[in-house]
């Protein structure tokens, strides 16, 4: 009995070895890959687009994960600046706003909007977001909820990626000054010796 329960344990403790070796938790660094300096490990992971996650497990309100880097994700935020988020998930790649009022509503109804935004992609190209706009018309007795099709969600999805051009136009323009005065001030101190 002994020597079958140790039995079983190998085959589950070599199964499991198997399983998690294919899983490619391992990978090779290399100092080439990934810098050794901490400052230059943020910076990278900062140009790359990796987000950081605040306040795991909220009781109320949404997730809001934050990644500055990514222009598609600062220009979607900024736009969707005149109404309330109930999440934004950066690593989840969505942003759903609150229910909000378009137009000033009658006593009897009311008629509320919701914004998705889907990333496909972090490229800033004409199919890299997702728009999309649910209508909730309440009447006294009931709510329905329908998908709009308008051109509200193209003309959004337009400012979102026009928006994101001009933000990484901007952070490129940055990174070449601050880069360019670091390669000015080696150059000038080589001139000086």
């Amino acid at each position: 009995m002994i020597k079958f329960k140790l039995l079983n344990i190998f085959f589950i403790y070599l199964l499991l070895t198997l399983t998690l070796s294919s899983c490619g938790i391992y990978k090779r660094s290399d100092v080439k890959d990934n810098p050794v300096n901490v400052n230059e490990r943020v910076k990278k992971n900062i140009q790359e687009g990796k987000g950081i996650r605040f306040g795991k497990g909220a009781i109320s309100g949404g997730n809001f994960d934050f990644a500055s880097s990514n222009s598609l994700w600062r220009a979607s935020v900024e736009i969707l600046d005149f109404v309330p988020l109930s999440n934004a998930s950066y690593s989840g790649g969505i942003i759903i706003t609150d229910w909000f009022s378009a137009e000033k509503n009658s006593e009897n109804s009311s008629r509320d909007l919701k914004i998705t935004v889907r990333f496909l992609t972090n490229e800033i190209r004409a199919d890299a977001v997702d728009v999309t706009i649910f209508e909730k018309i309440c009447n006294m007795s009931n709510c329905n909820t329908n998908k709009v099709e308008s051109k509200l969600e193209n003309e959004i999805k337009i400012a979102i990626l026009k928006k994101a051009v001009l933000l990484e136009k901007q952070t490129e323009k940055r990174y070449f000054e601050t880069e360019g005065k670091k390669k000015g001030k080696t150059i000038d101190a080589g001139k000086k010796k």
